[in-house]
């Protein structure tokens, strides 16, 4: 696991345009009005050779407020649990105001490292005002200005001197890891009892009932896998009290750290929204996926009944068609040992690696069948691809105009990619570079 460094302050301080310099790339909004940023936002970024997670927070606001300012501060000190190292944001413009003072006496009751980051120090003069900024009770203080960079490379040589050092991985945790996912109630901790045939978790009738995240060992075939139980990921608007917040946290980390995600869906009440949603986040996290229709013994059936399903969900996740779909019912045992067979086959997928010769004869025959098109008078050429990285598979393309490759051929390129090297369940990454 990567340590995590989460940037905590009042509203409007900075918060967004620093993680997004830290990361390198635009990935939270970034707007003049307080409390745009009202969940966290993850990203990793390197410096000097360390690599971390970085939480971008909603601004801390000491009053009541109302329910979304709530939200914010319960978020907020859920990002604070969660981190190795704080850094604690405050406006060099405006000076401390009431709001720093709360955030600085909440942030000095952790024992963590906390550093204090004055920011909107654009010129010398502003740099001269920050030591007034001791007085919120820190001894590291970094002058910066998230907005043109000023700075900010001492606050990160700081900064990964005080990251906890890499914990050695051990024999468990290089284990293939399978997190069961799904919305409250579709039946997760009764799939793993069944596989494990041990009341390893607690099972009962009442939605939310496992609030962490509960690893167990599982050997099947004669491999061993770690499986990963979670709290059900409810629609954020139901999210109401800490220890769900905290849930929904430990959900989405597992998702970041699994292999695998088998999504859980109530095959009685349909692919829903919330099932999508679950989908797009294993997605945007390149995790092997397997989706698992419980209750199927539940269901009425006729000879359409799989390939109607199915048609559903394909189309709620248009893009998402190569995913496994396995119908199940852990009550009953039926077809369980298939998701654990289909998570064995994703695996393999995820971990597939292409030669490069081959798979530029790929690319000959696939721009022989359907030419680039022209752009602005210039007809658009990929020179060679490569794949750069597995687990999850990445693939480089060179050619010339890469912004103007249209997302209709993208998809093309994905789609010939799957028919010919497989990937099955596993999301590819294609990167489009200027050669």
């Amino acid at each position: 696991m990567l340590p995590v460094v989460a940037i905590v302050g009042r509203p409007n301080v900075g918060k967004s345009t620093l993680f997004n310099r830290l990361l390198g790339e635009r990935q939270a909004i970034v707007h003049d009005e307080s409390g745009v940023t009202r969940d966290r936002h993850y990203g990793e970024s390197f410096w000097n050779g360390r690599d971390f997670t970085v939480i971008d927070t909603g601004g801390y606001l000491s009053d009541e407020g109302d329910a979304i300012v709530s939200g914010i501060r319960n978020q907020v000190e859920l990002a604070i649990r969660e981190a190795d190292v704080i850094l604690f944001m405050v406006d060099i413009q405006q000076g401390i105001t009431g709001d720093d003072t709360t955030v600085a006496k909440l942030l000095r009751r952790q024992e963590k490292p906390v550093i204090l980051v004055v920011n909107k120090a654009d010129n010398t003069n502003k740099t001269w005002s920050a030591p007034e900024f001791y007085k919120l009770g820190f001894d590291e203080l970094y002058p910066v200005s998230s907005l043109s960079g000023m700075g900010t490379g001492e606050l990160l040589d700081q900064l990964v001197k005080v990251l906890p050092e890499p914990v050695a991985v051990d024999e468990e945790d290089k284990l293939p890891k399978i997190a069961v996912i799904g919305r409250p109630n579709v039946g997760k901790s009764s799939l793993i009892n069944a596989l494990l045939k041990d009341e390893r978790c607690i099972v009962t009738d009442v939605p939310g009932t496992t609030r962490d995240s509960v690893n167990s060992r599982l050997e099947y075939l004669d491999k061993k896998y770690t499986l990963i139980d979670t709290a059900g990921l409810r629609k954020r608007a139901r999210v109401q009290d800490n220890i769900e917040f905290y849930s929904l946290i430990r959900t989405e980390k597992s998702i970041r750290e699994c292999d695998i995600s088998v999504i859980m869906v109530d095959a009685t009440r349909g692919f829903e929204l919330q099932d999508a949603r679950l989908l797009r986040i294993a997605e945007k996290f390149n995790k092997g996926m397997v989706i698992a229709l419980n209750k199927w013994d539940l269901i009425e059936k006729d000879t359409n009944t799989a390939k109607t399903f199915l048609e559903s969900i394909v189309r709620k996740v248009p893009n998402l068609d190569y995913v496994p779909v396995v119908t199940i019912s852990a009550v009953t045992g039926q077809r369980i040992h298939k998701v654990i067979d289909e998570c064995n086959l994703v695996l393999e997928e995820r971990s597939r690696k292409i030669a490069t010769s081959k798979l530029n004869r790929f690319l000959k025959e696939l721009t022989d069948h359907r030419p680039l098109p022209y752009v602005r008078g210039h007809q658009l050429t990929i020179k060679y691809m490569t794949q750069v990285k597995h687990k999850p598979p990445v693939f480089s393309f060179f050619m010339n105009m890469p912004r103007d490759l249209p997302a209709n051929y993208r998809r093309y390129i994905e789609n010939r990619l799957r028919e010919t090297f497989g990937f099955r369940g596993v999301p590819v990454t294609m990167v489009f570079k200027d050669k």
